[in-house]
Order: structure tokens, then sequence, then C-alpha cells
């Protein structure tokens, strides 16, 4: 894929982030340098696709671990309008809201499994008329998508630290050291027992 033209662009990448970790990090990073852009992360406040999900961190935790992972890092930033608006987070609302703050166009990263969902999105006419996809190779399915920006096979998943946080097992190396305190000092996703 081409690199877009200067000026720098800004990309946002939505999710969940329950916790952040290094995979959603690298593979931002290297999808925003290969088509000259700065990653604004856009933490959710309750995903439309699991807004009940019991081990679902509160939106503060999982925007200050948003915080802490990117601190003293360039080329990030974090925006956290889904969270202050609150209730289900839809992409068309945050895309309109960007827009109404003057972005004249709003850039979206997202991975080839989420694009393969894109028509289940809600309003997806609208979303795909407003917003311009970026869409990213996964771990796992990475089927010939055409034009899509190849970031580095990372097998790390948030149901993963949280497994292995339940189980009373180290995640170090999984996310920044900074999101690993927080977790601990917070008891996040801690159970009597493993899963």
């Amino acid at each position: 894929m081409a690199k877009m033209a200067a000026p720098w662009i800004k990309i946002c990448l939505g999710g969940t982030f329950n916790p952040i970790h290094y995979g959603h990090l690298i593979c931002a990073r290297t999808a925003a340098e290969a088509i000259g852009a700065n990653i604004v992360l856009v933490p959710c406040s309750l995903p439309p696709h699991k807004p009940d999900a019991a081990d679902l961190a509160s939106a503060e935790d999982r925007l200050q671990m948003c915080r802490l992972a990117i601190q003293g890092v360039d080329g990030f930033e974090i925006d956290d309008l889904e969270i202050r608006r609150g209730g289900i987070s839809y992409t068309i609302d945050t895309v309109r809201e960007l827009k109404s703050r003057g972005w004249p166009h709003v850039h979206w990263l997202i991975g080839t499994d989420q694009a393969a969902t894109l028509p289940t999105w809600h309003r997806s006419q609208e979303l795909l008329s407003e917003v311009q996809f970026v869409v990213m190779t996964r771990t796992g399915n990475n089927p010939a998508w055409q034009g899509a920006v190849r970031v580095p096979d990372i097998d790390i998943s948030a149901t993963q630290i949280r497994r292995r946080v339940a189980a009373g097992l180290p995640i170090d190396f999984l996310t920044p050291p900074a999101v690993v305190d927080f977790i601990r000092r917070r008891g996040l996703w801690k159970t009597d027992s493993p899963p």
C-alpha cells in the first residue's frame, strides 16, 4: 500500500482495550508508520458486541491503562470521547463527533477479522460513506485483503491476559510494565480459582 501524502494524519484505533497490550500497540504503530499517521486510541464505553461482559473492567480503568501504556511514547494519543459519551459505543457516532470538531476525514484502523464483519456494524452503510477504513492483517486471519497493511503476527490477546491474571500467572512482556502494575494494584480479573 502506498503511503498517504503529507501532512501527517491521525488514524483512530477503537477498542475495548480490556486490557491494552503489546499486540495493539505494535500493530497500530506498524500500520500507522506504513501510511504516515499518528495513532489515536479510542477506548469504548460499552462495546456493542459484548456490553454485559462479566470480565469487562470499568471504562475508567481501561482508559487509565491506555494512558499508562502510551505515556512518554511519541506518535500516540488518546481520545476519551466514547467514555465521556457513555452508553454503547457506536463507531458512526464517534466519527460524526470527530467531524463536528473539524476533522475533515476520519481514518479508522481495523483488522481483517473486523473488516469481514463490517456489514453487521451499526448503521454500516452510513459508516462506510463517512470513514476511510485502513485494514491491517491479523494473526490467524489473513485472507488476501486488497491493500491490507501487513503488520507483525503477534499472538497476544486481552482474553489470554485476563485468564493468566485469574490463574495467578505473570503477564510481564504481554503489556507495558505500567499496565502490569496497574492491574496488580487494582486487583483486576482476580478470582479465587483459575478459570
